[in-house]
């Protein structure tokens, strides 16, 4: 029987098993939840069980699975291709499988990319920047940086035309260069793009590593203001998608900016189902697959509580808030601050978020209202940029403040 709404499962067919060692991993530590002797590998009948209970469980058209780790392709390929084998024995007439995994992108090869391209295959790739950004904390298990081969792996994606969204962690060690940053990603070819607040406790607060809130605030707001004037029709960054459904009307389709939560769970790798990938602890598992069906843990009470409790302890200050509906207290795991009215539950990145909010919803406001044409919207961004004074070479970096050449940029236009 299918669940009573949609879902996205981050299943760890390897559990938390990764080569890197990124010093603001949260998920390394799950391991130790699990015999250390044991394999950490999801076992081929309890994959066909997890993707049978997926299939039924799937309440739309478009059936969508999720691959995640740990590092999900240390298991190999042979692995993924027993997967796309098993959904294809399995696969519901009239309905349509995708498939989406998450990755480091250091042990991505020829093999994978053309297997990738030839599935259909979305692939999320981890990458926080120019080599100084990104090595900072992502490092190998001996230490070493891990950039140059995240940047072959993209490229190699590219060159394959395998659908790519880049995953950029922000924090201490790149917010305060994000045109830098937005600019490297630009230059890099990227066209889907997320920005991920690190929010790392230590103690009562927050890590070294955990970037300022209004430093957030102020990456984005910078980040946005670009993007808005020259990539509207060249790029996604899935923030200010989400900020632009909400100026819509539409619901989100992230589930920090959701009202509540519940329904992104976890499957682990012995089958034991969770609450959430931040919420990998023995007070949220809620079952294992083997003797539970996956719909049934869906929808079950406790998971419905767990997604209820986002908006149920909701501090007044956030009720209040005039850009409530754009992030509804942000996630449930950074809510760690006392409100100013002296309630428990403020989230962390709160600062930041309003900052952005507030500054991005009158452009929003007015992109909202713009006929959804590629030439209305190229007018739109050229109306956002004012005068412009003509660069001295066709080479140099256009003055509009794009990052882009001259050439490439507004010559021609004036």
């Amino acid at each position: 029987m299918p669940a009573s709404r949609e879902f996205q499962v981050m299943v760890k067919p390897g559990g938390a098993v990764c080569n890197l060692d990124c010093r603001y991993c949260y998920y390394l530590a799950k391991d130790a939840l699990y015999d250390a002797a044991g394999p950490r590998r999801m076992p081929d009948d309890l994959l066909e069980a997890y993707i049978v209970q997926h299939l039924d469980a799937a309440p739309t058209p478009l059936i969508a699975f999720a691959w995640h780790g740990g590092e999900p392709t240390l298991l190999g390929l042979d692995y993924f291709r027993r997967i796309v084998a098993l959904q294809r024995a399995h696969q519901p007439e009239g309905r349509r499988i995708v498939n989406g995994v998450q990755t480091n992108g250091t042990r991505l090869d020829e093999a994978w990319a053309r297997f990738f391209a030839a599935e259909g295959f979305y692939v999320g790739l981890s990458l926080d920047g120019p080599a100084p950004c990104h090595d900072a904390y992502r490092r190998t298990k001996g230490d070493r940086p891990s950039h140059r081969d995240v940047v072959r792996a993209l490229r190699l994606l590219q060159r394959h035309g395998v659908p790519c969204d880049v995953l950029c962690v922000v924090h201490a060690a790149n917010v305060g260069d994000p045109l830098g940053v937005y600019r490297f990603f630009k230059d890099a070819g990227v066209t889907s793009l997320q920005f991920l607040p690190l929010v790392e406790r230590a103690g009562a607060g927050p890590s070294e590593r955990t970037a300022a809130a209004e430093a957030v605030g102020d990456f984005l707001c910078a980040i946005f203001d670009e993007w808005l004037r020259h990539d509207l029709t060249r790029s996604t960054v899935q923030v200010f998608d989400e900020a632009l459904r909400t100026t819509c009307g539409v619901a989100h389709a992230l589930c920090i900016f959701r009202e509540t939560c519940g329904d992104v769970p976890v499957v682990e790798h012995t089958g034991d189902f969770y609450c959430c990938d931040h919420y990998v602890d023995e007070s949220h598992r809620l079952g294992d697959i083997r003797r539970t069906p996956l719909a049934t843990l869906l929808d079950s009470p406790a998971q419905r509580a767990f997604g209820d409790a986002k908006r149920d302890t909701l501090p007044a200050s956030c009720r209040r808030c005039e850009v409530l509906a754009y992030c509804n207290g942000g996630c449930p795991k950074d809510r760690f601050l006392v409100s100013p009215d002296g309630e428990p539950g403020l989230n962390y990145l709160c600062a930041g978020f309003q900052r952005f909010f507030v500054h991005a919803r009158p452009h929003l406001e007015r992109l909202a209202a713009v006929p959804r044409t590629r030439a209305r919207l190229e007018e739109f961004m050229v109306s956002l940029r004012g005068p412009v004074r003509i660069a001295a070479g066709r080479n140099e970096r256009c003055p509009c403040g794009s990052g882009l050449k001259y050439k490439r940029c507004c010559l021609g236009r004036h």
